[in-house]
């Protein structure tokens, strides 16, 4: 079972559902920004880091990008999170080569390693991610991360729900 969707954190009826799900028997996956330090009770913390570039238009919304940059990384709730988890990976999905400085400052400061950070293209469509695989995959064997494919987007397309 995974617990997805914007940020499932955000109710502070997480805990209890992933408690029922893990007491159901359900091998249980949070995927969270990892912006809310909430008991987690789950057998995989997936953290997905946002990178400075996620941050909406400040000419169109300025109250919400100036909100969303100043919650976007909070480095020492990520760190809370990672010390409680029974396993965890940090999980990056990367648009440019753009992202790849900000991403390995976010490694160093969480002090992970790298067989722990996973990193996906950005894409909505298989064509999109077949062409970032040409560029990222042999960056991320470099840098020695784990490369996976957006596989979603591959069996269903772009579409919400799945």
């Amino acid at each position: 079972m995974v617990l997805t969707g914007g940020e499932p954190m955000l109710s502070s009826e997480s805990t209890s559902l992933c408690n029922l799900l893990r007491a159901e028997g359900f091998h249980l996956t949070v995927e969270t920004a990892g912006t809310i330090d909430r008991e987690t009770p789950c057998d995989l913390l997936s953290i997905s880091p946002k990178f400075r570039s996620s941050t909406p238009d400040s000419s169109q919304n300025p109250k919400w990008s100036q909100l969303h940059e100043q919650r976007r990384m909070p480095i020492a709730t990520m760190r809370c999170l990672i010390n409680a988890a029974l396993d965890y990976q940090i999980k990056f999905v990367v648009d440019s080569p753009k992202d790849y400085e900000e991403l390995l400052e976010i490694v160093n400061q969480l002090e992970v390693s790298s067989d722990r950070v996973w990193i996906m293209p950005q894409g909505s469509t298989n064509e999109a991610m077949d062409a970032a695989a040409h560029w990222l995959k042999a960056w991320v064997e470099q840098a020695g991360f784990r490369y996976c494919d957006r596989m979603q987007i591959r069996w269903y397309g772009n579409r919400r729900g799945t």
